[in-house]
C-alpha cells in the first residue's frame, strides 16, 4: 500500500474517533469545567506520547521545542473554543460547524499568503461543505453562542493546519508533538486554576472515561498522524478528509446521545465522499489515478 493511501486511511479512522469525541466530551464534562477537563486529556496525552516517541524525547533540543510551542498555540485555541461550544450547542452541530476549516484554510492562504489554490481544490472544498449543509440543516438553523465559539476554533483549527504544513516541508514534527501537547497542557492549566468553579477530582467515572477517550484517540492518535501525513499531503487535502468527522459524528450522537439518523446524513456523506475523491483525482492524467504521485 502507498504511503500516502495509507495516511489517507489512517487519517479516516482519526476522524471517526474525532467524531464521537464531541458526544463523548459532552457527556464528560456536563457541569464541569471545559479547562480541567482538556488539562487532563493534554496531560494523559503527553505522557503516552513520551512513552511511544521516547527517541525523539531523548533527541528535543530548543529549536523542537520552539516549534511545539508555535503549533500548540492554535491548536490549544481550536480544541478549547471548540470545547466551550459544546457546551451550548449539540454536537452535530458543532461538528458541522468545525467543518468550515475546510473553507477558512484556501481563504487564509489567498488572503495572507497569496497562494494560488488549484480550482480541484475549491471544487472538492465546496463539494464537500455542500454535503455538510445538508446534514445540518435543520427546520430552524440559528448560530447561538456555542456556534460563534465553534466557528472561531474553526478559524484556530485552519490556522494550525496551516502551519503544520509550513513546518513539516522543512523538519521532522515528531520532535516536537509531546513538546507540543506539553504546551497545551500548561496553557489549559493555567486556565483552570483561574476557573472558580473548577472541579480537580471530579467523582463520576463518565468524566474520566471521557479524559482517556480523548486523550489516546482524539489527541495522541489523531494530532500525531495528522502532523506526519502533512509531510505528504496539503493541508487543503487533510481538511477535506476531516470532513468525514461530522459524518461519524452524527453516527455518535445517534448511539450515545440518542440523536436521528436520516436522509440528510446519506446524501451529506456520499457529498463529502465525492468532495475527497475529487481533491485526490489528477484530471491532468488520461486515465485518472487516485494518489497518483508515488513517494
Amino acid at each position: 500500500m502507498e504511503r500516502k493511501r495509507l495516511l489517507l486511511f489512517l487519517l479516516i479512522i482519526g476522524t471517526a474517533f474525532w467524531g464521537i469525541s464531541y458526544s463523548i466530551t459532552k457527556l464528560a464534562i456536563g457541569n464541569y469545567s471545559p479547562a480541567t477537563f482538556l488539562f487532563y486529556r493534554f496531560l494523559m496525552a503527553v505522557i503516552v506520547l513520551t512513552i511511544i516517541f521516547w527517541k525523539y524525547v531523548r533527541e528535543t533540543n530548543f529549536e523542537a521545542i520552539k516549534t511545539g510551542f508555535i503549533l500548540a498555540v492554535p491548536m490549544f485555541l481550536g480544541i478549547h473554543l471548540q470545547t466551550i461550544g459544546l457546551k451550548h450547542t449539540d454536537a452535530s452541530q458543532c461538528s458541522f460547524i468545525a467543518g468550515l476549516t475546510v473553507i477558512i484554510i484556501p481563504l487564509l492562504k489567498l488572503t495572507i499568503y497569496r497562494t494560488n489554490i488549484s480550482l480541484k481544490i475549491w471544487l472538492a472544498a465546496l463539494t464537500a461543505l455542500s454535503g455538510l449543509f445538508i446534514i445540518a440543516l435543520k427546520d430552524k438553523f440559528t448560530i447561538n453562542i456555542g456556534d460563534l465559539y465553534t466557528i472561531a476554533g474553526a478559524f484556530a483549527f485552519a490556522v494550525y493546519l496551516i502551519t503544520v504544513e509550513k513546518h513539516s516541508v522543512a523538519k521532522n514534527l515528531l520532535f516536537s508533538i509531546v513538546p507540543m501537547f506539553a504546551f497545551c497542557a500548561l496553557f489549559t492549566f493555567c486556565l483552570a486554576i483561574t476557573d472558580s468553579h473548577a472541579d480537580w477530582f471530579p467523582t463520576t467515572n463518565t468524566f474520566w472515561l471521557g479524559v482517556i477517550y480523548c486523550a489516546l484517540f482524539s489527541t495522541a492518535y489523531m494530532y500525531t498522524i495528522s502532523n506526519i501525513s502533512q509531510r505528504y499531503l496539503s493541508a487543503e487535502k487533510v481538511a477535506v478528509i476531516y470532513l468525514f468527522e461530522p459524518v461519524f459524528g452524527a453516527i455518535g450522537a445517534f448511539f450515545i446521545l440518542g440523536e436521528n439518523l436520516s436522509w440528510r446524513l446519506l446524501l451529506g456523506g456520499s457529498l463529502i465522499f465525492a468532495g475527497t475523491i475529487i481533491s485526490e483525482v489528477n484530471f491532468k492524467n488520461n486515465k485518472p489515478k487516485l494518489l497518483a504521485k508515488k513517494i
